[in-house]
């Protein structure tokens, strides 16, 4: 489960510098949000700044769920890591069915990886 833990996590990280990238301006935006702008008008720069939050606390929940950290109680990482593989799944749906296509072929295996790797530190 350690192994997952920190694939799953250097998975996020590399999410966090996309999201990041995105957020700053760069013009990828055809791989996500929809894919409807190239570069993110603000709102959704904001929402992919508030991303990197919500994968730094995921990355807490698994590296945690895996005895690699010891920041919240065991039973807050159990559950917070079967919401994290919920979230996981419906990335995968809201990827798949993307008007985008770059996001589609994209970010959709990228999706299915996290669901893999978070229901393999879920069920630890």
């Amino acid at each position: 489960m350690p192994a997952a833990a920190i694939a799953f996590t250097v998975v996020l990280a590399a999410l966090a510098v996309f999201q990041l990238a995105l957020a700053l301006g760069a013009p990828l935006g055809r791989f996500a949000w929809g894919g409807a702008h190239r570069v993110l008008p603000t709102r959704l720069r904001i929402g992919s700044a508030i991303s990197i939050l919500v994968y730094a606390v995921m990355a807490v929940f698994a590296l945690d769920r895996a005895g690699l950290i010891d920041v919240v109680p065991d039973p807050v990482s159990t559950v917070g890591m079967w919401i994290v593989f919920a979230y996981s799944v419906i990335g995968i749906v809201m990827n798949a069915i993307s008007r985008s296509r770059p996001e589609r072929f994209t970010m959709t295996p990228v999706s299915v990886v996290l669901a893999v790797l978070s229901l393999l530190v879920a069920i630890g």
